[in-house]
C-alpha cells in the first residue's frame, strides 16, 4: 500500500513540477542576470553603458566609411545614484522602423550570422544597455537619428517588454535637428560616476589608440573636455564577410551539424561546396585519408567517420583562410597612436608588429603586439598592459585574460626587465599593447572583458612578445654599446690628436699619422644614422621622411658588406643614394663598395605615406661578423 502511494506521490510531483514549467524570453534571462551583461555594479555598468554605445557608434561610422567624430557626455541624474550617458555620432544614422528594434530587443543584430572582424557579436550590447537603464532607473531611452540631409530626423523613447523581448515605445515623433546624418542616444542609469570615471577614461583613450582614424570628445559632468584627437586620416581596411568557415580546428558538432543541412549529395562536393580554402586536391587528400568514399552522401556519414574527418583535417595541407574578413591597424598606426597618447612620459623606444593570420575552431585571427619602454615609467612597478579585442580595450578580468597568461609565461628577464622566477607580470618602465582581431573572439563571458585561454591565440601572442621583446633588448644593447664607443670615439677623434699635435709641437717633430692608432683603438664599423621629415606642400599631414646613414670603418682591413635597411609596410620608396641591389616590400639592400680604413661612405633614401616621427631606422648587416658592427644587427631575413 505504500510502495502504491508513495507511486502516486511522485505521478502528482511531476505534474506539479510539469505544470510550474514554462519558457522564458532572452530579456527576461538578463532581467535577472545583468551581472553577466556586464552590469554587476554601478561602477562596471557606467563603462559597459559607453562602452556598448561607443562601439555601436565606431562600427556604424566605419560600415558608411566616415571617419568617426564621436561625443560622449556624462551628466549628474535626478539623484547620486544616478547619471545620464550621452553618446552621439556622425555615423550614417538608422532607418526610422529599424531603430526600435536596435534599440529595443536583445539578440537582434547583423552580425551574429557574419564571419568577419567586428565591435559587436552577440547583438545583445546597446539594447542590454536599455534594458539596465529600464530596470535601474525605471526610464525609457531616448534616441534621435537621421539618415541623410534631406530626409527627417526621428526621436524615440524607448524600453523594452521583457516578457516578449519586444520594443515598447513610450514616444515617437520627426523632430528638427541640424546634424546631416548620426545618431544620439540618451540614457539614465543608476552608476557610479566617482568610482567609473578613471575607467571610463582608460576605456576611451584605449578606444583612441586603437581607432587612430576617430576623433572621440569626453565631456564630464563638471564640464572638463577631453579630446582624443585622431592621428590618421586613413580609414582602416574594410572587412569582407567569409562565407564559410575554414576546416582547421572546426569542433565535432559543427562539423555533424553542417552535413545535416547541406544540399550536396556526395562527400567531397560538401567539402568543397561548405569549407573555405578547400579546392579539388585538398578534398580528395582528406576523403583519402579518412578512408571514405569521396562519393559517399554527407546525411549518411556516422559518428566516427566525422571523427575521421576532422583528423584528416589536421593532417591535410590546407590554404590558410582569407584574410580579407580581418582588419588588423598595423604596425605603423599603431606606434604612431602609442606615441602620441604617451607623450607625457616621453618614452624613449617604441615597437610594434602584426603577426601573419592563423585559425583557431575555423575562424581566422590576428594578433597585434606593441611595447612602450623607458621614459618617465615607474621602473618599479609592474609593467602596465593595455588589452584589445576587435580594436574594443579590455577593463576587467585582466588575470582570466589569454593576453596576461601569455606575457606572465615568458621570462622577461632575458629581456631586461625583472621579474620573480621568470614568470608572472614583469617589472619595469615598460607596457604591453596586445589586439586580437577576429572573426570570432573566444570571450570568457558575454561581458567580453576576458578572451579565453585559447592555445593557438596564446601562441601567437607569444610569439608576438617575444618578436618585440627581442628588437626592445637589441635597442638597449646597441644603447649601451653606442654608449661607451661614442665615448672612446670621442676620446680618438678630439683629444689624441690634440695630444699628438702638442707632444709633435714640443718636440719639433711632425705630427705623426694616427690612423693605425685609431683603428687598433676603434676596431668596429661605426654606422650612424639621423632622419629629417620634409613637410609636402598643399598636405596638412604627409611628409617626405629622409634618412642618412653614415658608415665608417674603424678596423684595420678593408671591409665589404651589405648593408638592409627595414621600411614600414605603408611607406613608398624614393629616391635611393647609392643605387641599391635591391629593393623589397619590406627592406632596401645595398650591396657596399669596398671601405678602407678611417673612409666613410654615405646612404640615403626617402619615403613617403608616412607622417612625421613614424620612422626609425632598423638596420642590418650581412657578410660581417655582427659583433664588429656598432649601430646595426645581424641581417637573418632571406633574399
Amino acid at each position: 500500500m505504500g510502495t502504491h502511494e508513495g507511486f502516486l506521490d511522485s505521478v502528482r510531483v511531476a505534474h506539479e513540477l510539469a505544470r510550474r514549467q514554462k519558457e522564458i524570453s532572452v530579456a527576461e534571462f538578463f532581467e535577472r542576470n545583468k551581472h553577466i551583461l556586464g552590469f554587476g555594479n554601478p561602477t562596471r555598468a557606467l563603462v559597459t553603458a559607453v562602452k556598448e554605445a561607443v562601439d555601436n557608434s565606431l562600427d556604424a561610422c566605419e560600415d558608411a566609411n566616415l571617419l568617426p567624430d564621436i561625443v560622449v557626455e556624462i551628466r549628474k541624474g535626478e539623484n547620486e545614484r544616478e547619471c545620464k550617458v550621452i553618446v552621439e555620432d556622425n555615423g550614417p544614422g538608422i532607418l526610422s522602423d529599424q531603430i526600435p528594434l536596435v534599440f529595443g530587443k536583445l539578440l537582434y543584430g547583423s552580425r551574429f550570422h557574419t564571419i568577419k572582424q567586428s565591435r559587436g557579436q552577440q547583438g545583445i550590447g546597446i539594447s542590454a544597455v536599455v534594458l539596465y537603464a529600464q530596470l535601474s532607473t525605471g526610464k525609457f531611452t531616448k534616441v534621435l537619428s537621421r539618415i541623410g540631409e534631406n530626409e527627417p530626423a526621428h526621436y524615440y523613447e524607448i524600453g523594452i517588454d521583457v516578457n516578449r523581448n519586444e520594443p515598447e515605445i513610450a514616444r515617437s515623433e520627426i523632430v528638427y535637428w541640424n546634424k546631416e546624418h548620426g545618431t544620439r542616444i540618451e540614457v539614465d542609469i543608476v552608476g557610479d560616476y566617482r568610482r567609473g570615471r578613471k575607467f571610463v577614461y582608460e576605456y576611451l583613450q584605449g578606444t583612441s589608440i586603437v581607432n587612430p582614424h576617430a576623433r572621440i570628445t569626453f565631456i564630464e559632468p563638471n564640464g572638463e573636455k577631453h579630446v582624443f584627437e585622431r592621428v590618421s586620416n586613413t580609414m582602416p581596411k574594410s572587412t569582407l564577410e567569409m562565407k564559410k568557415p575554414h576546416p582547421h580546428g572546426i569542433e565535432l558538432g559543427t562539423l555533424i551539424k553542417m552535413a545535416k543541412q547541406t544540399k550536396a549529395k556526395k562527400l567531397s562536393t560538401f567539402l568543397k561546396t561548405e569549407f573555405t580554402s578547400m579546392g579539388e586536391r585538398t578534398s580528395r587528400a582528406v576523403c583519402e585519408i579518412a578512408n571514405l568514399d569521396e562519393n559517399i552522401n554527407p546525411k549518411e556519414l556516422k559518428r566516427e567517420d566525422f571523427i575521421r574527418i576532422l583528423d584528416a583535417f589536421k593532417k591535410t595541407r590546407i590554404m590558410a583562410p582569407p584574410t580579407n574578413c580581418l582588419s588588423p591597424i598595423g604596425e605603423t598606426l599603431i606606434k604612431r597612436s602609442l606615441k602620441h597618447e604617451t607623450k607625457e612620459i616621453s618614452p624613449e623606444f617604441i615597437v610594434a608588429t602584426t603577426r601573419p593570420p592563423s585559425v583557431y575552431s575555423g575562424h581566422p585571427f590576428q594578433v597585434e603586439v606593441g611595447i612602450v619602454y623607458g621614459g618617465n615609467l615607474d621602473k618599479d612597478s609592474p609593467a602596465k598592459i593595455l588589452r584589445f579585442a576587435n580594436k574594443v580595450p579590455l577593463l576587467y578580468q585582466q588575470g582570466d585574460c589569454v593576453s596576461t597568461i601569455a606575457i606572465s609565461s615568458i621570462d622577461w628577464r632575458r629581456y631586461g626587465l625583472e621579474q620573480k622566477g621568470g614568470k608572472g607580470i614583469p617589472v619595469g618602465p615598460a607596457i604591453f599593447f596586445i589586439h586580437v582581431a577576429s572573426t570570432n573572439v573566444p570571450f570568457t563571458s558575454e561581458s567580453k572583458e576576458a578572451i579565453a585561454d585559447i592555445p593557438e591565440i596564446k601562441h601567437e601572442i607569444e610569439l608576438a612578445l617575444k618578436e618585440c621583446a627581442r628588437k626592445m633588448q637589441r635597442h638597449l644593447t646597441k644603447k649601451e654599446r653606442k654608449k661607451k664607443t661614442r665615448e672612446k670615439f670621442i676620446l680618438i677623434t678630439k683629444i689624441l690628436p690634440e695630444i699628438a699635435r702638442k707632444a709633435a709641437s714640443m718636440l719639433n717633430k711632425p705630427v705623426p699619422p694616427l690612423d693605425e692608432v685609431i683603428t687598433k683603438i676603434m676596431d668596429v664599423v661605426w654606422i650612424e644614422d639621423s632622419i629629417e621629415y620634409e613637410k609636402i606642400e598643399g598636405d596638412k599631414e604627409r611628409y617626405i621622411t629622409k634618412s642618412r646613414i653614415l658608415v665608417a670603418n674603424y678596423k684595420q682591413k678593408p671591409l665589404r658588406f651589405n648593408l638592409y635597411a627595414v621600411i614600414p609596410e605603408d611607406a613608398i620608396v624614393g629616391l635611393v643614394e647609392p643605387k641599391p641591389e635591391k629593393i623589397a616590400d619590406r627592406y632596401i639592400k645595398w650591396n657596399l663598395p669596398t671601405i678602407e680604413p678611417i673612409s666613410k661612405l654615405e646612404l640615403n633614401f626617402e619615403l613617403a605615406g608616412l607622417n612625421k616621427g613614424d620612422f626609425e631606422n632598423d638596420l642590418y648587416v650581412e657578410g660581417i661578423n655582427p659583433d664588429h658592427v656598432i649601430g646595426a644587427d645581424k641581417w637573418e631575413g632571406g633574399d
